[in-house]
């Protein structure tokens, strides 16, 4: 009897292993309003029995039902608040955790309506796998893909998210049609290219009757693909490439017990590190060689993202929390306090030029001052436009400057060490969340971007006019005609005010050609003369 009890225990704990040791696949879902994609995430936890019976009986009562008589709606598995029952639509994200034999999967439900921009961008933030529903019956009503799909298309590629698939719902709607399939497929194919996204999968599906959800539809014979499922289950994981490029561990947190031991903790962000490795502490630049990788269950040969662990060092040197090891023979990242970066805004409060926020980058927090806006982002069309400030849930490539370096990989290269998030330093709040694009040096950085100093000449009306328009535009500025300024001083005025970022504006007349010389000096040759000049600066910025 003991034999039997243990060989049951064994198995349990085989049981239990396998389990925990399987890959988690973390995917996104994205579409329009009735595009049905609560009813899909519905049909894959109810068809891969991961849907408890006191769950379905209860969306079996339900009232707020929408599948008709005798159907039970599964979009009510996913649709948890009350407010997206009563209206059928999703609001915020929500979580969902399901699991086969071959992976553990976390769904992100994300709402798919424009003015909920900011919730997609959150929950598709770690995501693998990005699915964008598309409704086969929208798309045949209206001759080609509605905004939307091409909206949430955009946001994924922005996101850098590794694999997209499209599945094209409501096919039961259109008789399962292979026509407008092949039609969605043309066109959906055309657009990912445009948007230069490397995996892309096209599944027609029909999620409230199943097909190709979870089993192969009998209604498609001449869709020969993969289910929803099976892709889920064999797509390759971006993880595994994050584990292959060049060592990046910040320092989270000094570990000091006793005297006789010193570590450093942190999460693996990208590469591998071993003991006997040569690392290079930034940003000092001193060398040293790790001796143990520290664990709670003990001590590792070695550790990779998304590990976090504790590294012993051979030597004492000194780091701290917000700085960085890399593998002294690997590519370093960039180090800089100038960068571009993509920003999905929000806050209430717009992000506009000149104002500092903290910006959060793995363990390091600096301040982070807004220098331009290059453009804002047209999100159904993906086209460009110029913008003087950035409302909530807009979306913007914005150049930063920081208080100290940060060290990153761009996005494209690392998601980990690209991204950061904005926080308002008075109310501690997440304003917003950032890609970082490329580091900006001297030579690229923009001249015309640089605080001014404007010569009005006795016209002290358009003066102030113009301090308002630059206040406005979140710009500092300041009107430099107090009768303390005597001429001769306002150069060494101008440079101190320039140095700090801030235009000065003067309605000041006779001022003398060595005076206008010395303006243009302190200010680097930024001197403006006269409204006209001072206008087209503005249209530039």
């Amino acid at each position: 009897m003991a034999t039997v009890d243990l060989t049951h225990e064994q198995k349990f704990r085989a049981f239990l292993d396998a389990h925990l040791d399987q890959e988690m696949l973390r995917f996104t879902t994205a579409g329009s309003v009735d595009d049905g994609k609560s009813t899909l995430i519905g049909r894959l936890l109810h068809d891969t029995k991961s849907v408890y019976e006191d769950q379905l009986a209860s969306i079996r009562a339900s009232r707020s039902g929408r599948a008709g008589v005798g159907v039970v709606d599964l979009s009510l598995l996913t649709d948890g608040l009350k407010a997206e029952r009563e209206q059928g639509i999703t609001i915020d994200v929500a979580y969902r955790y399901f699991s086969t034999s071959k992976r553990k999967f976390i769904i992100a439900d994300t709402p798919g309506h424009e003015q909920y921009t900011r919730n997609m961008a959150t929950g598709a933030s770690t995501a693998d796998v990005a699915i964008v529903l598309i409704d086969a019956n929208a798309f045949a009503k209206a001759g080609g893909l509605l905004s939307q799909s091409r909206r949430h298309t955009y946001i994924a590629s922005l996101l850098r998210i590794p694999h997209v698939v499209a599945a094209v719902n409501k096919m039961d709607l259109v008789g399962y049609s292979e026509d407008i399939f092949n039609r969605i497929s043309a066109e959906y194919a055309a657009l990912t290219a445009k948007l230069n996204l490397p995996s892309v999968e096209i599944i027609p599906v029909s999620a409230l009757s199943g097909d190709n959800v979870v089993e192969p539809s009998t209604a498609m014979p001449w869709y020969t693909g993969p289910t929803l499922l099976d892709y889920l289950e064999t797509v390759p994981l971006a993880a595994q490439e994050a584990r292959h490029g060049p060592l990046r561990f910040p320092i989270q947190l000094v570990v000091r017990p006793d005297a006789t031991f010193r570590g450093f903790a942190g999460r693996v962000e990208r590469g591998e590190v071993r003991p006997g490795l040569r690392v290079k502490a930034l940003p000092s630049g001193r060398t040293t060689t790790v001796k143990t990788i520290v664990t709670y269950d003990g001590d590792l040969k070695a550790a990779s993202f998304p590990q976090s662990v504790t590294i012993e060092l051979e030597d004492e040197i000194d780091i701290s929390r917000g700085e960085m090891l890399i593998a002294e023979a690997e590519a370093p990242p960039h180090t800089s306090t100038r960068f571009r970066a993509m920003v999905v805004w929000m806050a209430e409060d717009p992000l506009v030029v000149g104002r500092t926020y903290l910006a959060k980058h793995t363990t390091r927090t600096v301040r982070a001052t807004v220098r331009a806006i290059r453009y804002a982002v047209e999100v159904n069309t993906a086209e460009h436009r110029d913008a003087t400030r950035i409302a909530m849930n807009d979306i913007a490539e914005v150049e930063f400057e920081t208080s100290l370096p940060l060290f990153f990989d761009t996005y494209a290269e690392n998601r980990e060490m690209g991204a950061f998030i904005l926080i308002d330093a008075v109310t501690n709040a997440t304003v917003g969340a950032g890609m970082i694009d490329a580091a900006i040096d001297d030579a690229e950085a923009d001249t015309t971007h640089k605080p001014a100093f404007i010569l009005l000449y006795d016209d002290a009306h358009a003066a102030g006019l113009l301090l308002r328009d630059l206040h406005h535009r979140g710009l500092r500025a300041v009107i430099v005609d107090d009768p303390l300024i005597p001429n001769a001083a306002l150069p060494a005025v101008a440079r101190a005010l320039h140095l700090a970022g801030v235009t000065a504006i003067s309605a000041r007349s006779g001022l003398s050609e060595e005076s206008i010389a010395a303006l243009k000096a302190s200010t680097e040759d930024h001197l403006l003369e006269g409204l006209e000049a001072a206008q087209k600066w503005l249209h530039e910025r």
